[in-house]
């Protein structure tokens, strides 16, 4: 009997997900008798039924593209038992649409809201498997999620070239890395490229420590620092308020970001120029590393596998460089955040780093 699988992508784009769509195309043809349905943008498209049937064809030469084929946009988890001002009951339109579908399985790729959006449809009787994507790495239960170690390599990079025009100029210059409460992206860049001041979501800052240790650096006789910094960072005084009152906060905040915030504190202490250097989506866009092409195969395939089993209600996992498949409801609604006792952390102290703490 033939099996019809559905497959969504969801949330932010990122490397990977078309290798993970090929994985799950790819095993499935070679197992058993399917046939794919590729559901486009995302749980939008699930909920008005915009959807093409595959054929193998379509799965050819996508393995290096970035982006995803099917598109995708955001739904929040909040919204989804929420009747609009469209009148739509959305998850009672993604039940049928299931149905009018004729789908044995549908396999969600993203990140945590797609996680818990699929443990939705896992609640309401669907049979669902989730892929872990997310340039942030946050997702509770795996090691790893494809799209990360692409973002790191790029990310990487943008500090590599900073370092020389820093240098040039004796300047201390922010880069803004993606992260709005999880710091893994920053931290990794961080650390591979060599900045000398590391801020992340999970280790409030203190402006007086950053000061001190950018201060001791250029007494040395240094002529330029590097600070990588997280989208999200916060000070330590923001990490007393609650999190209604530290929204109120940085709407009243006067710089675009964090990173400018901190430039002109470190201009005003120390004298120093100070330039801030924002990626963006550069970090999300581009054609996927080796090591995610490679993760995002296996993870695909081994979804296959999953299917082959009748193994729903999961998602996929590394653990210990294994695969696993780790119950949805265990891994929705929880993040994986840096723990500060992290091997990386006390590296890159070792080796001069600091936290700003």
């Amino acid at each position: 009997m033939k099996r019809r699988i559905g497959i969504i992508t969801s949330g932010g784009d990122c490397p990977g997900l078309n290798a993970a769509i090929r994985g799950v195309a790819r095993a499935s043809y070679g197992m058993f008798d399917c046939e794919i349905i590729g559901i486009k943008d995302g749980f939008k498209g699930l909920i008005h039924c915009n959807y093409q049937v595959m054929t193998p064809r379509d799965f050819s030469g996508i393995l290096v593209r970035g982006g995803t084929i099917l598109g995708t946009s955001r739904t929040p988890f909040k919204k989804m038992r929420k009747i609009e001002e469209d009148n739509i009951d959305k998850v009672k339109c993604m039940i049928d649409n299931y149905e009018k579908m004729k789908l044995d399985c549908l396999i969600t790729l993203g990140g945590n809201g797609t996680h818990k959006n699929a443990n939705l449809l896992r609640e309401e009787g669907l049979n669902v498997i989730a892929l872990p994507k997310t340039i942030d790495n946050d997702i509770w239960g795996t090691d790893v999620t494809f799209g990360f170690h692409s973002a790191v390599d790029i990310a990487t990079e943008v500090i590599d070239r900073i370092h020389t025009t820093a240098d040039s100029h004796d300047r201390v210059m922010l880069v803004e890395l993606m992260g709005h409460k999880a710091g893994w992206l920053t931290l990794h860049a961080g650390v591979a490229g060599g900045a000398d001041v590391i801020i992340i979501p999970e280790i409030p800052y203190s402006i007086d420590k950053v000061i001190e240790s950018l201060d001791r650096r250029h007494s040395s006789g240094k002529n330029f620092s590097i600070l990588a910094v997280s989208e999200g960072a916060i000070s330590v005084e923001e990490s007393k308020l609650k999190k209604k009152e530290l929204k109120k906060e940085r709407e009243k905040m006067k710089f675009p970001s964090v990173s400018y915030r901190l430039a002109k504190e470190i201009n005003g202490a120390l004298g120093l120029e100070t330039r801030v250097t924002i990626p963006g989506h550069q970090q999300r866009g581009g054609s996927p590393s080796p090591y995610d092409r490679i993760l995002a195969t296996k993870l695909g395939a081994y979804a296959a596998e999953m299917i082959a089993n009748r193994d729903y209600g999961k998602t996929v996992s590394v653990v210990n460089n294994k695969l696993w498949a780790t119950p949805l409801k265990e891994v929705a609604g929880k993040l994986k955040l840096v723990e500060k006792d992290n091997l990386l952390i006390s590296t890159g102290k070792l080796v001069g780093a600091s936290f700003g703490n």
